[in-house]
């Protein structure tokens, strides 16, 4: 009887015929990881959860002198609220405003637990 094979012709060895497969499998797994990994960090929301700065917008009105209202115009995602750096008036709410605020202070903007401070403006003296 005579052995028939599809290999003696090309003059492979017969222990290496399986090798490139196994590294093709092994290439195409480890990208399909490392894809889902992406995707799922994504999904999650990983990429927001860095820490953003404080951000505030505010209308500044000179009442006299060197003292000026500062009045809230809007939020940033995570901002609580603002303050004068010489008085310890919390604005929180759009619309509010912080009196009397000196020349040469500065309009603070916080986040929650006072974890991040941006100085949105520097009042004139």
């Amino acid at each position: 009887m005579t052995k028939i094979s599809l290999f003696d012709d090309m003059g492979m060895d017969m222990d290496d015929r399986g090798v490139s497969p196994v590294i093709g499998v092994i290439l195409m797994v480890a990208i399909t990881v490392i894809l889902a990994a992406v995707i799922a960090s994504f999904v999650l929301g990983f990429g927001d959860s860095v820490n953003q700065n404080a951000q505030a917008g505010v209308t500044v009105e000179n009442n006299g002198s060197s003292s000026y209202d500062v009045t809230l115009t809007s939020l940033g995602q995570n901002t609580e609220g603002i303050y004068c750096t010489g008085q310890w008036t919390n604005v929180t709410t759009i619309g509010q405003s912080a009196d009397s605020c000196a020349g040469g202070e500065s309009v603070v903007a916080y986040t929650e637990g006072n974890n991040s401070q941006t100085v949105v403006r520097t009042l004139d003296e």
